[in-house]
């Protein structure tokens, strides 16, 4: 009878090895959620602010904090949105655009997205990224969490700045959203260093054990 017992047994833990999950994270159902305002579109045309908040790969030109998300995405494989404004922002001149995101920022303004904002309800693990304004996410962030339930999901906060870090932006998402799981390794990358990052944003996504 002992005999049989182990038999038994010795085939339960070998079958309990072989259709366990595998340890990590990866078998998540990932988004990438980004806000990315690039100060112009021609590689070949860009001024001063346009050069620090873009980055040119194979003549295309991407917002630093889009840049960031797709090489998440791409190794991932996430599904990926973009957070877009109904009313876009007046690139044309980059003191109006910071002048008038200081006011949005001093009205607490919940700029309206446009579309349909991403069911986010079957997702495990959200990248939540974008550029530091004002020492603050974007006020169109804001719009985001105010508008989605990140209830029990992991949020993994990412971007870019111009010198300020995160600015305290991650306890800011925490506070937004008490019921999600916000991670204190989220990645915030210098626009002075953004595009020589991929290697580090890819050795990040794998020490997170997101890597597809």
């Amino acid at each position: 009878m002992k005999k049989y017992l182990l038999i038994i047994l010795s085939l339960f833990l070998i079958g309990t090895t072989i259709f366990a999950v595998p340890a990590g994270n990866n078998k998540s159902k990932i988004l990438v959620v980004y806000f990315s305002l690039p100060e112009g579109s021609d590689p070949n045309n860009l001024n001063r602010e346009g050069e620090n908040s873009t980055v040119v790969i194979n003549g295309k030109v991407l917002g630093n904090t889009e840049y960031m998300a797709k090489i998440i995405q791409e190794n991932t494989g996430a599904d990926i949105y973009r957070i877009v404004p109904k009313i876009p922002y007046d690139i044309s001149n980059h003191r109006n655009l910071t002048n008038f995101a200081k006011e949005e920022q001093k009205n607490n303004a919940r700029p309206e997205i446009a579309g349909k904002i991403v069911d986010v309800s079957k997702y495990d693990t959200i990248f939540v990224g974008y550029p530091i304004w004002w020492a603050d996410m974007p006020m169109i962030l804001y719009t985001f969490f105010d508008s989605v339930d990140l209830s029990g999901k992991t949020v993994i906060p990412f971007g870019t700045h111009g010198g300020s870090g995160f600015a305290g932006t991650v306890e800011t998402i925490k506070e937004l959203e008490p019921k999600a799981k916000v991670s204190d390794n989220g990645r915030i990358i210098s626009r002075n260093s953004i595009a020589n990052s991929e290697k580090n944003i890819i050795s990040w996504i794998e020490s997170l054990g997101y890597k597809k």
